[in-house]
């Protein structure tokens, strides 16, 4: 049977023979002993295993993957189970013609492709109530590292004269995003502050906060107040958020939010054991110029018809380097289509039907465990609840009957 590797990673021996006959040797160990210096070979070839077929690899990955224990999950924090509807998972999910993480090089042949994402830039932008969002980040924890670079870039004359460097970041945002948040400014000179935003008085300049709704325990906060705080000392607030959850949420956009970010997973994306996953991003219009991503807009064709174009590409691969607002050179074109179609298979009032069932069930279970005399600590939730455990369960009990 021919091997995986001839089909997939390399090129067989017939071209390999035709290869080396063109270049004037007899062997690969020839051509390299003539192109590469000794002492940069390894000394002994790398251990691997033997080559396989394509139904030897698949039968090797079923067994391997059936060692895994399957748990129920209850950790949230941007992951979530969810079904994907069966036409988005057949027309789009395993159509090749959709599998690409980018957005089109050649925006002009590609309309298609270029009206799923203008449909998510609109869905996101709906639901965020923000007027600006773009064609897709990478995930939720870089899309906040984007948005705290973006809030810097951001500064007033006055911030930068007086070298206001110092983020605000609520304790309660997701553990995974601050970790990528901290590794991310490291380098960059900005200081993370990290605290309850309940407490936080700007005594300290700070050019930015980002806060998250609902929050990593669950509980949906109202941070009007904090927002107003915020930007009476001209700081930008940034919303770590869940298109979900906003479906019943009054939208960040509505109460004073500069940036709202986040995953789009749980509009029909698999977990798939932890990603990839679209993330979204979106802002006030007057900040468009400084927004990561690309954008697609409503354009008109030399012949005076409607067409679609990439708007805006502040990238470095675009536009000068020391103007562009971001290096990150991908996107997540194919989960972004997933979502923007997910939205529009179930309409607006299908979204709000899931999303009520989703907070009734976790009201359901809230009222069922405070009836067997369980604390829930949340006062206001979506779908995440805080249970006070009695000392004699411990989250490894738990752990172990999911």
């Amino acid at each position: 049977m021919e091997h995986f590797k001839y089909r997939h990673i390399g090129i067989s021996e017939a071209d390999k023979k035709v290869m080396l006959e063109t270049l004037g040797v007899n062997s690969m160990e020839e051509l390299i002993e003539q192109t590469i210096p000794g002492d940069i070979r390894l000394a002994k070839p790398l251990t691997l295993p033997a080559a396989l077929t394509e139904q030897e690899y698949a039968e090797e990955i079923a067994r391997i993957a059936a060692r895994n224990r399957v748990y129920a999950s209850y950790i949230g924090m941007g992951w979530y189970d969810t079904i994907t509807p069966a036409p988005v998972y057949r027309n789009v999910f395993e159509n090749p013609v959709w599998y690409t993480s980018y957005t089109p090089y050649q925006a002009e042949i590609s309309q298609g492709r270029l009206e799923a994402l203008l449909n998510f830039q609109t869905m996101v932008s709906e639901l965020t109530a923000l007027p600006l969002a773009n064609s897709s980040l990478l995930d939720e924890a870089t899309a906040a590292a984007e948005a705290a670079t973006m809030m810097y870039g951001l500064r007033s004359r006055d911030q930068v004269k007086q070298q206001v460097e110092t983020l605000f970041v609520d304790r309660h945002l997701f553990p995974q995003t601050l970790a990528v948040l901290r590794t991310r400014m490291r380098h960059t000179g900005i200081e993370i502050v990290v605290g309850d935003y309940n407490s936080f008085n700007f005594e300290t300049p700070c050019f930015g906060a980002i806060v998250q709704y609902p929050n990593s325990n669950g509980s949906v906060e109202d941070y009007r107040s904090f927002t107003e705080k915020a930007h009476a000392v001209d700081c930008k607030v940034a919303v770590a958020t869940d298109l979900m959850a906003l479906v019943l949420l009054t939208p960040p956009g509505e109460w004073g939010a500069d940036i709202a970010f986040g995953s789009s997973q749980r509009f029909g994306i698999p977990m798939f054991f932890g990603g990839p996953s679209a993330a979204f991003f979106a802002t006030r219009d007057e900040y468009k110029r400084s927004m990561p991503g690309r954008i697609i807009g409503i354009s008109k064709d030399a012949y005076g018809k409607e067409a679609l174009r990439m708007a805006l590409q502040t990238r470095e691969q675009h536009i000068k380097r020391e103007k562009a607002t971001s290096n990150i050179c991908t996107a997540q074109a194919l989960l972004a289509t997933m979502s923007s179609f997910y939205a529009v298979y179930h309409g607006p009032e299908g979204l709000k039907s899931i999303a009520r069932r989703i907070h009734s069930l976790a009201s359901h279970v809230s009222d069922e465990l405070q009836a067997m005399g369980y604390r829930q600590l949340n006062e206001s939730f979506f779908d995440t609840l805080t249970i006070a455990l009695p000392e004699s369960i411990s989250v490894e009990d738990i752990r172990n009957h999911a």
